[in-house]
């Protein structure tokens, strides 16, 4: 370290700088290496300045520190002291960057900073920075120490920003201060040796050695000063009696605390403190009793009088002048009362809350001038009122419960408190409403929620609980709890239909899987318990599983018809549906359905007489002496549908004379609407149509063929002309094939049976031959000869056969009685024929004549 005569130079290198302005400066540089950064590694080298000086007048120190970084960045950093006036030099910002003052100016250099004051200026047109305002450390910094405040100069094009710090340097301009100019003490003459009073502390807003260093207590002959420095640093100040007092010699000390601080020129402050000499006080104040007892009613407003309490002393004067307090024993005591300090009445301060405290104990000081003092007991009894309602706890509580819970099932466990005492803390718990649960208490303040009757989720599936309690006090006080109780469903509801029988129509010829009808079964349970599937019951329609003509959808309950149904085959269905919850077990319900086939008109009407045969021609005879409004026949026909689709009507279509017939439209009947003459035809072909009622409607044709003739002779002589068109199968070869494998059958038969018959009748006539038995001749009952003429005298039946066409056979068989029927059957090589008759009823002109 070498010293020169206006500054002391660390570290390398000396330079010796001209003065100016009446200031000689010693720099010292130190070359530091700062950083490397950017893809440039570009070294920047940090310089520091420090200048000292001094002027020819007052002689000022301060200290510039400058940084500057190399090209475009810098930064720079100055020390100046505080109060430095307005316009003074703080650096030379242009040299110390390395800027020339064309570039501040082309680059409009400013100052940048955050703050509302700028405590410098930058010139431009030298290159320097001056104090702007004037800058005052305590209130820039306070108690922190450096202090300094840091702004930005600003250059464009390019853009350049240099950061500039400026350190406040502390100066003594605050002397330290007392916060009272006066403080005053009393201290009995009897107080002891090395007793100890705290002084109050001076302040100094410098810091450093411009702070509070020193307290000097002015002297005197009993008291001395003790320092003592706080953990944060600050320092304060004890008197010590040194020697005893003596109020008879002195019964007042007057002394001064100096507080010094150690700038230069040094500061101090002052405090004047006096200090009063008591008597000697040999008697202390005394209760009149131990213990003094009150009562005061809680919530009692503030102000009202609970008890006084009472002291004397024997002394006179001011040592027998006894005020009263409480001890600080208690603390808490001064909040909740008052008392008086000359009369010693207690008053209430804050309400008092007998729950907390139900009796309040506490001492009371009485304390003469003397400082001597005694103490008594004070017993506050706090008398309760109704002011708190009881309060609901709950314990436990179950929701949901299941409906089919028993009757005093517990739900819940409450506990109810009432803080309140006597009659005013008695509780009573009971339940709101109507609803079926109770309240009951088994332990004191546990009340137990339990059902009253058994539930039923579908009659009231949730349900709210509201319990009230309430205190015996004047006013009773009450507290109301709400509890929110689901009930769960159990499956103890079937499916209900609402109808006991469902019914429906449906027409015949339906398209299957049409829909008839739906059922609907209501559960008033929930979820999986109400959820309802329909099942088609098992039983047989004709003879047939009800499966194969109806069917039901297990969801939603629509019937469909599984195939198209027939009227004329089955008028009703009648089967049982059965509706079945989804619960466990599952619970079930049946109802009858009926579905009611309707008739269409889908049958032609069916002529049942006269038959129409292939092969026969069947004719209806009528005398020729028939008169008008004659019973020719009858057209008998049935129409298998119902209703008025069954409803037949007759009209006559054609007719071979339509002026000698008439059909009845309702009954069918043929009669003859003329007289019969000889010139009408004998063959008469009749043409009837058979219409129903239906729509739209359907009909049949019959043909009727009436003979006019008195006699068969005529009518078998008309009828033999009539050809009959032969209709050959499609499969007339297998026909041919069978009806010959059949003759060639019955012949050989035939030739065996007639071989048998001969040789039997031959054995039969050799053994008569050989008898000796006369023959007598057998004939029939009512035969009778009559000489070869072939005449019946009685009603005798017949049959005149004739050789017929091999491909059919037809054996027709007459009735005795009141008819006469002539069939004839025409064919190609010849005509069987078979007639009945009665003689007694062939006179009769109203029989009928059948040919077919």
């Amino acid at each position: 370290m070498v010293k020169t005569p206006n500054a002391i130079v660390h570290k390398s290198v000396i330079y010796a700088f001209s003065s100016l302005h009446s200031f000689h400066f010693s720099v010292c540089l130190e070359t530091t290496f700062f950083r490397m950064a950017f893809t440039e590694h570009r070294r920047d080298w940090g310089v520091r300045w420090r200048l000292l000086g001094r002027s020819r007048g007052p002689v000022y120190l301060f200290m510039v520190q400058l940084i500057f970084l190399v090209r475009t960045e810098a930064q720079i950093r100055y020390s100046i002291p505080e109060e430095t006036k307005k316009g003074s030099l703080v650096g030379n910002v242009a040299q110390d960057l390395g800027l020339d003052l064309k570039r501040l100016r082309s680059g409009r250099a400013r100052i940048v900073t955050g703050e509302n004051v700028q405590y410098t200026e930058l010139k431009t047109d030298k290159g320097t920075l001056v104090v702007n305002e004037r800058i005052d450390r305590e209130q820039l910094c306070g108690d922190v120490t450096p202090c300094s405040f840091t702004f930005e100069i600003l250059l464009e094009k390019p853009m350049e920003l240099h950061p500039v710090t400026i350190e406040v340097l502390d100066v003594n301009d605050n002397a330290p201060t007392f916060q009272n100019a006066h403080l005053e003490f009393e201290i009995s003459e009897s107080a002891a040796l090395g007793s100890r009073f705290v002084l109050e502390s001076a302040d100094d807003a410098d810091v450093g050695p411009n702070g509070l260093q020193n307290y000097i207590l002015t002297p005197n002959d009993n008291f001395g000063l003790k320092q003592h420095v706080n953990p944060d640093g600050s320092k304060y100040a004890e008197m010590v009696l040194q020697k005893p007092l003596d109020r008879e010699e002195r019964p007042r000390l007057s002394l001064k605390l100096l507080a010094v601080d150690g700038g230069d020129p040094q500061r101090s402050g002052t405090v004047n403190i006096g200090i009063n000499i008591l008597d000697i006080n040999d008697n202390a104040p005394v209760f009149n009793q131990s213990r003094y007892k009150g009562s005061v009613i809680e919530n009692a407003p503030k102000g009202t009088y609970i008890v006084t309490v009472n002291a004397s002393d024997v002394d006179s004067g001011s040592n027998g002048q006894v005020t009263y307090s409480f001890s600080k024993s208690k603390a808490g005591i001064s909040d909740l009362f008052d008392i008086d300090e000359a009369t010693g009445k207690i008053y209430v301060a804050k309400q008092v809350d007998f729950e907390k405290d139900k009796k309040i104990e506490f001492r009371v000081e009485a304390k003469d001038q003397g400082g001597l003092t005694d103490s008594s007991n004070v017993e506050i009894e706090v008398i309760d009122i109704n002011d708190n309602a009881p309060v609901i706890n709950v314990m436990s509580f179950t929701s949901p419960v299941s409906e089919d819970s028993p009757a005093g099932t517990t739900v819940g466990i409450i506990n109810v408190k009432d803080v309140d005492s006597g009659e005013n803390g008695r509780v009573k718990c009971t339940i709101e409403g109507s609803v079926p649960f109770q309240i009951k208490s088994n332990v004191r303040n546990y009340y137990a929620l339990i059902t009253d009757a058994a539930l039923d989720r579908e009659h009231m599936s949730e349900c709210n609980i509201t319990v009230i309690a309430s205190d015996a006090g004047l006013p009773p006080l009450s507290t109301k709890r709400t509890f929110y109780l689901k009930i769960s469903d159990v499956n103890d509801n079937a499916p209900v239909f609402p109808r006991g029988f469902y019914s429906a129509f449906i027409a015949e010829n339906n398209s299957p899987g049409v829909s008839v009808l739906s059922v609907k079964a209501e559960d008033p349970d929930e979820n999986q318990n109400a959820r309802v599937s329909y099942i088609l019951e098992d039983c047989e329609i004709g003879g047939s599983p009800v499966s194969d003509y109806i069917s039901v959808n297990a969801e939603n309950g629509v019937i469909r018809a599984v195939r198209s149904y027939d009227y004329e085959q089955i008028k009703e269905l009648i089967f049982i549906v059965k509706a079945q919850d989804g619960g466990s077990p599952p619970l079930s319900s049946n109802v009858t359905v009926k579905v009611l086939i309707q008739d269409q008109n889908d049958n032609p009407p069916q002529v049942l007489y006269p038959v129409q045969t292939g092969g026969s021609l069947v004719a209806e005879m009528v005398p020729r002496s028939a008169d008008v409004g004659y019973l020719v026949t009858k057209v008998v026909a049935v129409d298998v549908d119902s209703g008025q689709n069954a409803w037949l009507s007759y009209k006559l279509q054609k007719a071979t004379d339509r002026a000698l017939f008439e059909v009845g439209s309702q009954n069918g009947e043929i009669r003859t609407i003329r007289q019969v003459t000889d010139k009408d035809a004998v063959k008469q072909r009749l043409t009837v149509i058979v219409e129903d009622n239906g729509q739209p409607s359907r009909s049949a044709t019959v043909v009727v063929n009436v003979a006019v003739a008195d006699s068969f002779p005529e009518v078998l002589s008309e009828f033999t002309d009539f050809t009959h068109d032969k209709e050959y199968n499609d499969n007339l070869t297998f026909y041919l094939v069978l009806a010959l494998a059949v003759v060639s059958f019955l012949f050989i038969t035939c030739l065996v049976v007639i071989i048998s018959v001969k040789i039997y009748r031959w054995r039969q006539s050799r053994v008569l031959y050989h008898s000796n038995l006369p023959v007598i001749p057998y004939y029939p009952p009512r035969y009778s000869d009559t000489l070869g003429t072939g005449t019946l005298q009685h009603v005798y039946n017949y049959e005149v056969c004739r050789t017929t066409d091999s491909r059919k056979s037809d054996c027709k068989f007459g009735r005795a009685g009141s008819q006469n029927v002539l069939i004839m059957e025409p064919s190609s090589t010849g005509t069987m024929q078979r007639m009945q008759s009665e003689k007694s009823i062939l006179d009769e002109p109203d029989s009928p004549l059948e040919v077919g």
